[in-house]
């Protein structure tokens, strides 16, 4: 189970590394205390390599990520934080519900946040989270079972899906 920090907690030194996906270039970003961002990046190269002076949390979550594409993790561990306000933090929790290799709906996240009528304000929520994967805005789907807007392009939340699938046992 993931551990959420509060951003108040967080100091602002930062660690950064580069992690090679089999499907692209993600950045990690840390403090000393938790995972501040995951994001795909535009770059076909890994600038940014894990060294003695990378923060513990981020060769954690690079572990984890690597653990994850290789289909052994199922959940993550790393400490984070995700600044927003509170329905978003709200989404975010809501989305962290949803188990490995399953999808809903926005309205379903909407529903579970007990405000069944914000389906929209739950897609901007989830556009703006900058913890890809470990709060997992790829498994969100429309109500019709279609692929909707992923920040990382279609094509990676549609790999990721099918990732999941494929080691869901």
């Amino acid at each position: 189970m993931q551990a959420s920090i509060n951003q108040e907690d967080v100091k602002t030194d930062t660690s950064k590394v580069e992690y090679q996906s089999p499907i692209g270039v993600i950045e990690i970003v840390g403090t000393e205390e938790a995972i501040v961002s995951i994001l795909f990046t535009d770059s076909d190269v890994v600038r940014t390599t894990l060294t003695d002076l990378t923060f513990q949390v981020v060769k954690d979550c690079y572990n984890e990520l690597d653990e994850y594409f290789n289909g052994t993790r199922k959940e993550f561990t790393v400490p984070y934080t995700n600044e927003g306000t509170e329905f978003r933090r709200n989404v975010w929790q809501a989305l962290t519900d949803i188990p490995y290799s399953q999808t809903a709906s926005y309205r379903d996240i909407a529903c579970s946040i007990g405000n069944e009528k914000a389906v929209r304000a739950v897609g901007t929520a989830n556009g703006k989270n900058k913890l890809s994967i470990i709060i997992p805005c790829h498994r969100i789907i429309g109500s019709n079972g279609t692929l909707t807007g992923y920040a990382g392009g279609l094509w990676r939340k549609e790999w990721l899906l099918a990732h999941e699938q494929k080691y869901k046992q």
